[in-house]
């Protein structure tokens, strides 16, 4: 570990994105989603699941109120905006006293009030941020008095609190609480939500560690690992840190925490626990994290985890959990990653199959999976600046990540398979994880306001500094400034991104400025060029120019796009004699609005594909509301026979020539049902 290159991401108050491909990403957000989700939590989408969250907030603070007033008469609280006068309408008529939704519901409102706080960082709205401060009052109103806040406990009774952290999601809770508080200290600097978020951290942090009498456990659903450390981050307070590191290296330790829990929790009823109902991998929690070498378990835990593990790794300089992280690291790349970025393999436990296992039809791949790889893949270049990771890194929020969400931001997959056929998804129950067109939100609504806080934060994996480095990892168009010393560089980004790769960076400081600006030089290109009169060097897909930068100064990058025709390992059962087709950081597919149904009868015709003028080209795409491009190449289609015998002799089809177009991954699913597919037989 080389702390000479440890790197932190650029305030978005430093930032901005200008350019038409994330601004515009950015500006639904902020524009669209983020009021579609206040409604969604709020119980007010027609059609859409029941979140519950801002409900049993109002729950537990009616609770807290009575409890404080020691029966005193109740008077309710007077939110003035509309959504907290009146409980939701619902046939099932829920009780005023109860919880309802999941365990861990209330993360629902700190992943919003995150994405929240990073569009108020650079997009003042006095509108939003009275409506985030009043539902930031009734937050706060529903914790107790020494600190717990999570209402699930909060309304059902405290007797039970800390002991299912495996299942119960408390530790969760207070993980996404510590994001959302900071990133709306950070955006706004109001800290009413971090200081309930401290709370929240002390409590737990009087109640686990070492010492005898303290609980010995860590989370069921890591976050907790990597929010601490951004806590320690903005406080300076090192019990934050510490606790990170706690929950870390007691993970997977002899005797089992989970499974000793679960036998607690059958002898107070009485019974005797003959087997663990969980395997412990399922939680990462199998074997000491240092001895961790592949990815296993539910994907997103597990890459929620590593983050942490890299994050305390980065700021302990602990070299034995940083080659955990890289070897974890190099396992999903190596044997467990799709084409679009997207990770886990199958629906049993939304996990991590065995290596190589990637099947097309049944992929799991969630949303929050691909997010939490982005989370992973920063914190590794944090530690180590290489292209190799943050290549991974744009694969997947250029790919997965985006195709979570539909270009007008009302609807959402939870699931991204790299195959679909609509009968198959409706009538197979094999299937019926995949959906082939987004929903309006779920009951267990994690990866839309996940899109969200991540979409409005994309700056901050796109520039990382070190005192005096500033690397540029994203090639977004925007600006950006760095202190170097006493003097301010803004790097002024000219980018067409992902469709163009001509960059320019032109300088722009009051005074002669001394430092290194590092360029990546994405894994997709060759023949990259690198324009500056600077000094030069070039390590693991970084260039460094380092000398004094003056106002005016630029630096030209161009990265030729080539369209890409690959082939998975042969080790990939489900895509021999298959291809997929890439273009810079975008993943194509093929979809039956342009190709007809039946795509499995299609394949690429390769005698065509080497001649002039009609092999693979590029053409322009304005269908999805916005600049796009799409691929053509020449291929063949099998036609259907009539009706017969099921089998019959073999002989070579008769095939059609056609031309197939590919459109980006990212927008599949916005014209309506149909099949889709990335891969292709060839």
């Amino acid at each position: 570990m080389n702390q000479q290159f440890f790197s932190t991401p650029v305030s978005l108050r430093q930032t901005a994105v200008t350019d038409d491909f994330w601004n515009r990403a950015i500006e639904l957000v902020r524009k669209e989603v983020i009021p579609y989700q206040w409604d969604a939590i709020n119980d007010r989408v027609p059609g859409a699941a029941p979140s519950w969250c801002m409900r049993n907030f109002r729950v537990a603070a009616h609770l807290m109120r009575d409890k404080r007033q020691k029966g005193a008469a109740f008077v309710p609280p007077s939110y003035t905006f509309r959504g907290f006068e009146a409980l939701p309408e619902d046939p099932a008529h829920p009780e005023e006293d109860r919880f309802y939704g999941f365990v861990f519901q209330d993360t629902d409102f700190s992943k919003w009030i995150e994405a929240v706080g990073y569009s108020l960082a650079r997009h003042p709205d006095p509108e939003l941020e009275k409506i985030a401060d009043e539902a930031i009052d009734l937050v706060c109103a529903a914790q107790t008095e020494d600190g717990y806040l999570d209402t699930y406990y909060i309304i059902n009774g405290m007797d039970a609190a800390l002991t299912n952290l495996r299942d119960h999601h408390e530790l969760y809770c207070l993980g996404h609480l510590i994001e959302g508080a900071v990133a709306y200290y950070q955006g706004t600097g109001k800290d009413k939500l971090l200081k309930a978020a401290c709370g929240f951290a002390d409590y737990i942090a009087d109640r686990f560690g070492p010492e005898e009498g303290k609980c010995h456990g860590y989370p069921g659903h890591e976050i907790a690992e990597m929010a601490l450390v951004r806590l320690y981050e903005v406080t300076g307070e090192e019990r934050y840190l510490n606790l990170s590191r706690y929950f870390i290296d007691q993970r997977g330790q002899e005797p089992n925490y989970f499974i000793q829990e679960e036998r607690d929790r059958a002898a107070r009823a009485g019974q005797v626990l003959r087997r663990p109902s969980t395997d412990p991998a399922y939680h990462q929690a199998h074997k000491p994290v240092r001895e961790q070498d592949e990815a296993v378990g539910h994907a997103v835990r597990a890459v929620y985890l590593y983050s942490g593990m890299a994050d305390a790794a980065r700021l302990t300089g602990d070299k034995a959990l940083f080659e955990a992280c890289s070897r974890l690291w190099d396992n999903i790349v190596r044997k467990k990653l799709y084409v679009t970025g997207g990770i886990g393999g199958t629906h049993v436990g939304e996990a991590f199959s065995y290596a190589y296992d990637l099947p097309n039809d049944t992929a799991y791949s969630e949303t929050c999976a691909a997010i939490g790889l982005v989370f992973f893949a920063r914190r590794m270049l944090q530690i180590s600046p290489e292209s190799r990771y943050a290549d991974v890194m744009e694969q997947a929020l250029y790919n997965t990540v985006l195709a979570g969400m539909a270009l007008d931001g009302k609807s959402f997959f939870y699931v991204n398979p790299l195959s679909v056929v609509p009968e198959a998804c409706e009538r197979d129950k094999r299937l019926q994880h995949v959906k082939h067109v987004r929903q309006k939100w779920f009951g267990c609504a994690c990866c839309p306001p996940n899109i969200a806080r991540l979409a409005s934060s994309v700056a901050q994996y796109a520039w990382t500094e070190s005192e005096d480095i500033l690397y540029t990892h994203l090639y977004l168009g925007g600006f950006v400034e760095k202190r170097f010393g006493d003097q301010t560089l803004k790097l002024d980004i000219a980018s067409r991104f992902p469709w163009d790769g001509h960059v320019v960076a032109t300088i722009h400081a009051e005074q002669p400025v001394n430092g290194t600006l590092a360029f990546r030089v994405p894994g997709w290109t060759d023949d990259a060029r690198v324009s500056s009169d600077k000094e030069r060097r070039d390590r693991s897909g970084y260039v460094y120019l380092t000398g004094r930068w003056q106002d005016g100064d630029t630096v030209v990058l161009d990265f030729p796009m080539p369209i890409r025709m690959l082939t998975a390992d042969p080790r990939v059962r489900e895509d021999i004699g298959k291809v997929a087709f890439t273009r810079g950081p975008i993943t194509f597919c093929a979809e039956e609005a342009d190709n007809g149904a039946n795509l499995h009868l299609l394949r690429v015709d390769r005698t065509r594909l080497e001649l002039p003028g009609e092999g693979l080209s590029i053409k322009p795409q304005t269908t999805f509301g916005h600049h796009t491009l799409a691929l053509t190449l020449p291929g063949l289609r099998q036609p259907l026979p009539e009706e017969g015998a099921l089998y019959h002799p073999f002989a070579v089809p008769d095939e059609e020539q056609v031309t197939i177009t590919l459109i980006p991954y990212y927008a599949w699913a916005n014209r309506g049902p149909g099949e889709m597919s990335v891969f292709i037989r060839i």
